[in-house]
Formats: C-alpha cells, structure tokens, sequence
C-alpha cells in the first residue's frame, strides 16, 4: 500500500504553488494524496507570515498534532513557509512543539526532498537567509483545476512599512525568460485553459534581466498557439505601465482582469505605508484602466486601522471605493508584524475602531460593486 500526504496551506496563492511543488515532490517519491490528515504518512503544514491571525492558526492546528503523532510515532509531520522563515517562529515550533519533525523556511523549499529522505527520528530545523535559488525546477502537482500557477520571480523590493514579504522571502529574482516560456507551453499541451502569472509585483518583472520587462514576457506567452487565457497577479499601481494596459486591451488572450491593491484611499496614509503614489496617481492609473479595457473587471485590496489613520483618512478610503466601484474588495485590519517599521510607529490604532473600520468598507464594496 502506497503511503500517503496531506498538505495544508495558509496564506496567499504563491503558497498555493509552492504546495503544488511540495505535492510535486511527494509524488515522485511514490506518495499519494490521503484524504484526511488522520490517514496521512507525511503532514505538511505550508504557512503564512502576512498576519498574526493566519499565524495564529497555524499554531493552533499545530499543537492538534500532537495526539496524531502521539497515537502513530511514525507519522513525519513538517512545517515550512513564511512563517518558518522568520527565525524567531522557527526556534519557537522546534522548542514548544517537539512533535513536528522537519522545520524550514522559503529559502529551503528546494531542500524539502533531501529533508524528507535523510530524516531518521532526529529532528530537521533549517534556517537560512540565501534566497538565491527559486527552486522552479521542483516537480509539480497542479491542484487548482484548469488553472496553472506559473511563478516568474521571487521577492520584493518595495519594502511597504507593513509588509513582511522581503524578510521571508528576500529581494525581487526575475525568473530567466526562456523558462518561464516553456512552461507555459507545457501546461497548454497538457490541457490547461488558464494560465496566472505569479509574483509579488509582477509588474517589475525583469529585474536582473538584459532587454527584457513583464510586457515583453506577455508578449512571448500570448503568441504560444492553443486555446487559453492568462493573467497575473499581483500588480503595484506605482508600476503598472500604460504599455500594460495597452496589451491587456488588445491581446484577446489576456484575462480582462486587473486587482490592484490600493491598500488606503488616504495619500497621507499611503505615505506613511511606503506606497510611492498618491491618491491622485492611482486613480488615474484606474481611469486609464477603464478607459482602454473594455469589460475590465477590477479588483483591490484594502488595509484598516493603520497606525495614525484618523476617521478623516478612513472616509477618503469609502470615497475612493464609491468613485471607483470595484467587482471585488478584499479587506484587512492592519496587523503588526515584527521587524517592520509600523510596528513601532505612534498611534497604533484600537482593534474594536479596525473591526468597525474592516465591516464598513465590506459593505460599501458590496453596495457599490461592478456599478457603472
């Protein structure tokens, strides 16, 4: 009888293909997917560093292992992810929680197969700051149906005052375009309608590459012969170039869709946040948008309760969300994160005005979506 893996994912849709790569990696050495974590031989738990409350979670159903490996010793039960790459959780899972058995962070995802292979009973806590290699080479099991996930860079230089992602993931790595190119025509031969390109700003996609930009990668994949559409996520409004807009608008297979993160409808707090636009700037770039996309449907995320965010800033926010209109609005409370500049800012602000704050803007986007 083959032995058998359950993944669990937190977090963000590049974790969902980092999944797919460590599902990739099980398989090839003769695992199959259990149907519940009690059935599985491998537990993998791929975590998420964006929030305390997905950490939160994950420590919780962490410490719900203990009874599954307590009743079956043999069991391996690993954690990786964001919130493994941050030193201080590691250390703290390897201490408190000395049931789990391999421990590591993004930057030894590659590594997940010698981990899994060499571990005899002796606990694995790997930690490492080298984000060098992307680990693109890694098999991959797609689970997202006739979607695939096709990662072109890793890292972010942008450094929002809020945002974890260049500690747990390092600076922006441009994926070599002839690679990118032919995984995508992989994926078409073997079936899939969809492709979603992935990157935490797709837009400067590039980065460390002669001659090249996202535009001149779109290009290449949109001329691969075959029925599919494609798309990205996620765009920087600071980046997102009217050349874009222009190919989204002309190529018919480019996904009419652009989410955006405006993540404040405030220029002072969009300011405070490291953003590098104002207000003005992002509704511009949205009003080109629909200008020259037809259809276009529009998405954004929205951050409440960042530190000094008054009730005046917070109204420039639902303005911006009337004028605009979006299809889609995913909204957060602000939630510190150790090790970045807000969190140490003055005026941190109340967690019962962030959960009025976050019910207000659901209900304006649902009140005004997709309006014209």
């Amino acid at each position: 009888m083959k032995k058998s893996y359950f993944i669990t994912t937190y977090g963000c849709q590049l974790n969902v293909h980092e999944s797919e790569k460590i599902a990739g990696v099980l398989q090839n050495l003769g695992y199959q997917e259990a149907s519940t974590l009690e059935n599985a031989d491998v537990i993998v738990f791929n975590t998420c560093a964006i929030r305390a409350g997905a950490e939160d979670r994950a420590f919780g159903n962490i410490g719900a292992l203990k009874r599954l490996k307590k009743e079956n010793p043999n069991k391996i039960i690993a954690v990786c992810g964001c919130m493994t790459q941050v030193k201080d959780n590691a250390e703290y899972i390897y201490k408190t929680f000395p049931f789990v058995d391999i421990i590591f962070g993004t930057s030894n995802l590659y590594l997940f197969e010698e981990f899994l292979n060499s571990y005899q009973g002796k606990h694995i806590l790997r930690h490492s700051e080298d984000f060098n290699l992307l680990g693109e080479d890694l098999p991959k099991y797609r689970t997202s149906g006739e979607n695939a996930w096709i990662n072109i860079m890793q890292g972010c230089n942008n450094f929002c005052t809020y945002c974890i992602v260049p500690y747990v993931r390092g600076r922006e790595r441009s994926r070599p375009l002839k690679d990118i190119v032919q995984e995508a025509k992989q994926v078409i031969k073997e079936g899939y309608k969809k492709i979603t390109l992935l990157g935490q700003n797709v837009n400067s996609y590039g980065e460390g590459l002669e001659g090249v930009n996202f535009v001149t990668l779109l290009k290449e994949i949109c001329k691969i012969e075959g029925d599919f559409v494609v798309t990205f996520m996620t765009s920087h409004p600071k980046d997102l170039s009217s050349e874009l807009i222009d190919f989204i608008a002309l190529n018919p297979k480019m996904l009419k869709e652009v989410h955006l993160p405006v993540q404040s409808g405030s220029t002072k707090i969009l300011s405070l946040m490291n953003r590098k636009y104002t207000r003005e700037k992002y509704l511009s770039v949205i009003e080109e948008i629909k200008q020259k996309i037809k259809g276009v449907k529009l998405s954004t995320d929205i951050i409440v309760g960042f530190p000094g965010e008054t009730e005046e800033d917070f109204q420039e926010t639902i303005s911006l969300l009337k004028e605009v209109k979006f299809d889609n609005v995913f909204a957060f409370m602000y939630s510190k994160r150790q090790g970045t500049p807000a969190s140490v800012m003055e005026n941190q602000v109340d967690d019962k005005v962030k959960h009025e704050r976050v019910n207000e803007v659901l209900k304006v986007a649902k009140l005004y979506k997709g309006k014209d």
